[in-house]
């Protein structure tokens, strides 16, 4: 991470998704960021200052004139030191001031002086979000730079069903990294991501594919989005939420994937195939279940090649283009990956070796050696984000050099 304790200033305003901000301080608390807490009278209603003051180790601030505070002047003092502004939940009243330059409270006075980026997630019932006042006065502040985080859909606290929910904390956790936790090194880069497996199917009910989980994958797309990239993600079936700031293209097959892929390849400046893309597929798709019959004991399945996505790429590459590829091997990593590296005219291979614990499907690290025409590059274990920033970082670093 490139966090370097930057310090995020949390707004809670009086809604009854005031507890889930509890949850998004203690996630930003954990990931080192430094939380500085800024509730309205109304959401002290709600919950209670000392909680986030026990989550973030940082005086909770409430009143405008309270004299009891830590600098001279504390609403302008917090202005200066913020990196970023979340306000989670936001209120329609909050809203509606912070777009109209209103500053009565210490929330209000705080935000009117901060010159960092700001991010707001409205949560009310659904009529009042709906509401063309509440409309206007969001994309006022869209106007002006803040990102607004869409509420989610479901059952309102009011009994109501509809837009209007906060999001999962989680999801604004991301959607702060992906604002303040890296440099946008990577801004106006055009990234294709593919991730995850193929399911090549053998009938309507059973299918070929294999163990990827497409972590690794989506790690790489979310560290590029973060360092300012537009992002192409074109993913298998998996068991991950998706990506907030990428573009997501969904795929079932090795087909579909190439056919993604390939129409998309003249417009992307760096493309990462991080998928497990299935080597071969049925000759034929049954198209009724395949049913067992009395006195067959084995049962023959003819395959054939599906298309080398890898290779097609490194044949139709235009100028400019990087093309980077992974190789998971079980034997003879280095020689096999290089192999690969030729023969398929790339720039990169991320090669490791399923037989390496903490590098092989589905987990949560990755153990990799980087093998381009010129030497090699071995890292130890890292987590996927942290393996997703070393490829990037070199790839950045191989492009400043053509």
């Amino acid at each position: 991470m490139e966090n370097n304790k930057k310090t995020i200033l949390l707004g809670v305003t009086g809604g009854i998704a005031a507890y889930k901000a509890a949850y998004v301080a203690s996630g930003l608390k954990k990931k080192d960021y430094n939380v500085h807490v800024v509730m309205t009278k109304n959401a002290c209603e709600f919950i209670t200052p000392l909680t986030f003051e026990t989550l973030t180790e940082n005086r909770v601030c409430v009143d405008t004139f309270d004299r009891n505070f830590e600098f001279k002047t504390q609403h302008i003092s917090l202005a200066k030191v913020a990196d970023l502004v979340l306000i989670a939940p936001a209120t329609a009243n909050v809203i509606a001031k912070l777009a109209n330059g209103i500053a009565d409270d210490m929330l209000t006075t705080t935000v009117l002086a901060c010159t960092c980026p700001k991010i707001i997630a409205p949560a009310m019932n659904t009529a009042m979000y709906e509401n063309i006042a509440t409309q206007v006065n969001l994309q006022i502040l869209k106007d002006r730079g803040w990102l607004v985080v869409d509420p989610a859909e479901g059952l309102l606290a009011c009994g109501d069903v509809g837009k209007g929910k906060m999001p999962e904390p989680d999801v604004l956790i991301r959607c702060a990294e992906q604002v303040i936790a890296k440099e946008k090194d990577m801004a106006g880069l055009n990234v294709l991501v593919t991730a995850g497996p193929t399911q090549e199917a053998i009938d309507p009910v059973r299918y070929i594919t294999n163990h990827s989980s497409g972590k690794m994958g989506y790690a790489l797309a979310r560290m590029a989005a973060r360092r300012g990239a537009n992002v192409t993600l074109v993913s298998g079936r998996v068991a991950l939420p998706e990506e907030p700031f990428v573009e997501t293209v969904r795929i079932l097959s090795a087909q579909e994937m190439f056919e993604a892929v390939s129409s998309r390849a003249d417009d992307m400046d760096i493309i990462i195939k991080a998928a497990a893309v299935a080597d071969y597929r049925p000759t034929t798709v049954a198209t009724e279940k395949i049913k067992k019959k009395d006195g067959e004991d084995d049962t023959v399945i003819k395959l054939e090649r599906t298309q080398d996505i890898l290779k097609w790429l490194g044949e139709h590459r235009h100028e400019g283009l990087f093309l980077c590829g992974f190789a998971m091997e079980t034997e003879n990593v280095i020689e096999n990956s290089r192999k690969k590296l030729t023969k398929k005219n790339v720039d990169m291979i991320c090669a490791n070796s399923l037989r390496t614990e903490g590098a092989g499907f589905a987990g949560d690290t990755n153990i990799i050696t980087m093998i381009t025409k010129d030497g090699e590059k071995s890292y130890p274990r890292l987590t996927k984000e942290q393996t997703a920033d070393v490829i990037l970082d070199e790839i950045m670093a191989r492009r400043a050099q053509k």
